[in-house]
C-alpha cells in the first residue's frame, strides 16, 4: 500500500473507515443494560437504553426517588436533551451512568476512533505554528520588498472576497429554490438558555484588535492565528526595511526553520490514511440515520451549493484566471481535501495544504506562505455559505415563509462579514452563525435544529474553504506571474 500515490492511500482509509463504522452503526448500535452494582453513591438501580438515533437513562435514588432522562439529537420539547454533553451540565449522574454503564458498542468504538484519530490532529496542529510562522517569513523575504507584499495583499485580499460572496451569492439561490425549511418535515428546537451574543460590530473589533497581540508569544502559545500572521507579516516588513546583514541573517534563520519543519511535516503526512480511517469510522459510527431524514432537505440544499461552489465555480477560476487544469490541480491537492475532509479542521490540515500545494501542485514557496495562512484565517467559502443557507433555513421554520430580498441582503452581508472571524475548528461556524441570526431578529436558540447534522456538513464546507485557499495560491501565483513578465518586458 505504501507504494500508492498518498491520495489513493487516504482515498483507502476513508472508505475503509467508512465501511467499518457503518457496520459497527448497524449491527452495534442498540445497547439495552439494567445495573444495580458499581453504581454512584447515592443510586440504587439504573436502567439505560442507548441507540445511534436517541438515548434513554433511569435511575433511582436510595431515597426511592425515580429519575428519567432522554438524550435525542431532534430533541423538541425541554425535558429532552440534544447530546449527553448537555445533559452532564444538568445532569451529571446521569451523564456519568450512560459513559459507564449505557454506551452501545459502536459509540464505545467511535470514543476510541476519535482520540486515536485525535492524535493525528494534534500532530499537524504541533507542526501548524513554526510552520505559519517559517514559512510566511521566507516568503515575504523572499518577495524582495514592501511593495511586492502589498501587491500581493491586496491581490489575495481581492480573491478572497469575491469568492466568499460567490459562494454565498450561490447558497441564497439553492435555498431559495429547494426551500428545506418549507419542505421537509423538520420541527423547530426547543428554547434553551444561551449567552448574549455579541454585535458584529463588536466581533469585527476584536478581530481588528486580534492582529495587534499585546503579547505576541502568547498569541503563539494559544495559538491566535490571525495575531500571529499579522505580528509575523510586521517582522517581515520591517526586517526588509532594515536590510543589510540583519535582514540576510533573519532570512537565513526562517529558511532553515521552515525546511526543518517542511520535513517535520512530511513525516507526519505519511501517517494521513491511518489517521483519515479513524476520523472517519468515528463519524459513521455513531451517526444515526434518522437525523438525516427529519433535515433531508436542508442537507440537500447545502451538499448542492457546496458542490456547484467546489465543482463548477472554483473550476472556472483555475481554468480561466489561474489558467490551469482544474482536473490536474483537484489531483494533486486531493491529500489536503480528503484530510480537511475528515477532520473538518482548516488550520489542523493547514500543514498538509501548505505541503500539496509546493510539492505536489508546483506553486512557489513565496506565494503558498503568505496567501494559505491568510486563507486559513479569513477565507471560508464553505462556511460562509453554509451560514447563508442555515439562517434562511431557520427563517423558512420560524416564519413559514421565504425572508424579503432586503432581509436576504442583510443575511449575505453579515455571512462575509462573519465568515472572516470564524476559527478553522470543527463547529466554529455555528458560533458566527449566532451574529447573523440576530441581524434578522431570528431567535438563537433555533440553531440547535442544525446541530444533530452539522459535524458531517462541518465536514464538507471545511474541505470547500481548503479547496478555495489552494485555489487562491494558483490565482495569486499566475498574476504575480504576469506582472513579473510585463515588468520584464517594460
Amino acid at each position: 500500500m505504501t507504494r500508492l500515490a498518498l491520495h489513493w492511500q487516504i482515498l483507502i482509509g476513508m472508505v475503509a473507515g467508512t465501511i467499518i463504522g457503518v457496520a459497527l452503526n448497524l449491527a452495534a448500535s442498540t445497547s439495552s443494560v439494567s445495573v444495580s452494582d458499581n453504581l454512584p453513591v447515592g443510586i440504587q438501580s439504573a436502567l439505560i437504553d442507548d441507540s445511534s438515533d436517541h438515548s434513554f437513562i433511569k435511575y433511582i435514588r436510595t431515597d426511592g426517588v425515580t429519575v428519567e432522562r432522554a438524550v435525542d439529537p431532534l430533541a423538541k420539547d425541554e425535558q429532552t436533551f440534544r447530546t449527553v454533553e448537555e445533559l452532564g451540565k444538568v445532569d451529571p449522574v446521569a451523564a456519568e451512568l450512560y459513559y459507564s454503564h449505557g454506551q452501545s458498542m459502536a459509540k464505545q468504538c467511535g470514543g476510541w476512533f476519535k482520540k486515536i484519530g485525535g492524535l493525528f490532529l494534534r500532530m499537524l496542529q504541533m507542526v501548524a505554528v513554526p510552520l505559519i510562522v517559517t514559512s510566511l517569513l521566507t516568503g515575504i523575504l523572499g518577495l524582495g520588498g514592501a511593495d511586492d507584499v502589498g501587491r500581493m495583499f491586496r491581490r489575495t485580499i481581492l480573491y478572497y472576497v469575491a469568492t466568499s460572496m460567490i459562494a454565498i451569492t450561490t447558497g441564497l439561490v439553492v435555498v431559495n429554490i429547494v426551500r428545506p425549511g418549507l419542505n421537509g418535515n423538520a420541527a423547530p428546537a426547543k428554547p434553551h438558555a444561551t449567552g448574549e451574543a455579541a454585535s458584529l460590530g463588536e466581533i469585527l473589533f476584536q478581530q481588528v484588535e486580534a492582529m495587534i497581540p499585546s503579547n505576541p508569544i502568547a498569541a503563539l502559545v494559544e495559538p491566535n492565528f490571525l495575531s500571529i500572521i499579522a505580528f509575523t507579516i510586521a517582522i517581515g516588513l520591517f526586517t526588509l526595511a532594515v536590510g543589510g546583514e540583519t535582514s540576510q541573517r533573519i532570512a537565513d534563520a526562517a529558511k532553515a526553520g521552515f525546511e526543518v519543519m517542511m520535513a517535520m511535516t512530511t513525516a507526519i503526512i505519511k501517517l494521513a490514511p491511518v489517521g483519515v480511517f479513524f476520523l472517519i469510522s468515528y463519524v459513521t459510527a455513531t451517526q444515526g440515520p434518522s437525523v438525516f431524514k427529519a433535515l433531508g432537505w436542508y442537507v440537500l440544499a447545502v451538499t448542492i451549493a457546496l458542490a456547484i461552489h467546489a465543482c463548477i465555480t472554483l473550476p472556472l477560476i483555475v481554468k480561466f484566471v489561474a489558467k490551469r487544469s482544474p482536473i490536474e490541480f483537484a489531483k494533486a491537492m486531493s491529500p489536503a481535501l480528503l484530510t480537511a475532509f475528515s477532520s473538518a479542521s482548516s488550520n489542523g490540515t493547514l500543514p498538509l495544504t501548505m505541503s500539496s500545494v509546493e510539492k505536489r501542485a508546483g506553486i512557489s514557496n513565496k506565494t503558498g506562505s503568505f496567501v494559505l495562512p491568510l486563507g486559513a484565517t479569513i477565507n471560508m467559502d464553505g462556511t460562509a455559505l453554509y451560514e447563508a443557507i442555515a439562517v434562511l433555513f431557520i427563517a423558512q421554520l420560524h416564519f413559514g415563509q421565504n425572508l424579503p430580498l432586503t432581509q436576504q441582503i442583510i443575511v449575505a452581508i453579515t455571512a462575509l462579514l462573519a465568515s472572516v472571524g470564524a476559527a478553522g475548528i470543527p463547529h466554529a461556524g455555528l458560533v458566527m452563525m449566532v451574529i447573523i441570526l440576530q441581524a434578522v431578529g431570528l431567535p438563537i436558540e433555533m440553531q440547535g435544529i442544525i446541530l444533530a447534522v452539522d459535524r458531517v456538513l462541518d465536514m464538507a464546507r471545511t474541505s470547500v474553504n481548503v479547496w478555495s485557499d489552494a485555489c487562491g495560491c494558483a490565482v495569486v501565483e499566475q498574476l504575480e506571474n504576469s506582472s513579473a513578465v510585463l515588468e520584464t518586458a517594460a
